[in-house]
């Protein structure tokens, strides 16, 4: 899992420009396990239905942003513009940046007793 761990970091290394290893590896656990289908683990920017369902489910749901609907869509639009080079967009790596813009990476952490 830790070589896993160290994929998606370097993943999102070419997107961020400092890194918190310990939100991606609480963003792979939030995946859990739709990243074992590679059609899962991706995200589809030319795809309007996955679009919004990234908005609904994960900046919506997880992050509990509230921000008018247009707006989380432009966000998701935004970081996949930014990964427009890469053809295949991890999931991992888009709610990474997602969480990152929202200032809400701490939902990441592990949590602490």
């Amino acid at each position: 899992m830790a070589t896993d761990i160290a994929k998606y970091v370097a993943d999102v290394k070419k997107y961020a420009a400092s890194v918190d290893e310990a939100a991606v590896a609480g963003v792979v656990r939030h995946c859990g396990i739709a990243l074992r289908s590679r059609d899962a683990s991706l995200v589809s920017a030319s795809d309007p239905a996955e679009i919004k369902r990234v908005a609904d489910n994960f900046i919506k749901k997880k992050l509990a942003v509230t921000e008018a609907d247009d707006k989380q869509i432009a966000a998701v639009k935004g970081v996949l513009d930014k990964m427009k080079a890469d053809n295949s967009k991890s999931r991992v790596t888009v709610y990474y940046l997602l969480a990152e813009h929202y200032k809400k990476l701490s939902l990441f952490h592990p949590k602490t007793k």
